[in-house]
């Protein structure tokens, strides 16, 4: 996965050719841990299709700040620059799959 700071959101983000789900993450966050192995089968499986990134809410607090994160972690999903859906906390695969799938059908 790559990861997404404020000096390369704009490219690796915003201006992204596909959609792209930016997981905003810490250290420090027992749930970001827990979500991580599920983040990264997720970028795998659709590699080519959908950008996966990660950004360091401590460490890129200009992105974060952007995007009103609050609480984390939070796994936005953007298209053509606009973010499209999003989901604040834990969450499963077949809930990133159903919002992935969604995304890339409209």
């Amino acid at each position: 996965m790559i990861e997404a700071t404020d000096q390369n959101f704009e490219t690796e983000v915003l201006k992204s050719n596909i959609p792209v789900l930016v997981d905003f993450w810490a250290a420090w966050c027992g749930p970001c841990r827990m979500i991580e192995p599920v983040v990264e089968e997720f970028a795998r499986d659709f590699e080519g299709r959908i950008k996966a990134v990660k950004l360091d809410v401590d460490a890129n607090q200009s992105a974060a700040g952007r995007f009103a994160i609050r609480s984390i972690p939070s796994l936005l999903f953007f298209k053509e620059g606009r973010l499209a859906n999003q989901i604040v906390g834990a969450c499963t695969k077949s809930q990133l799959v159903s919002m992935a799938e969604e995304i890339l059908a409209g």
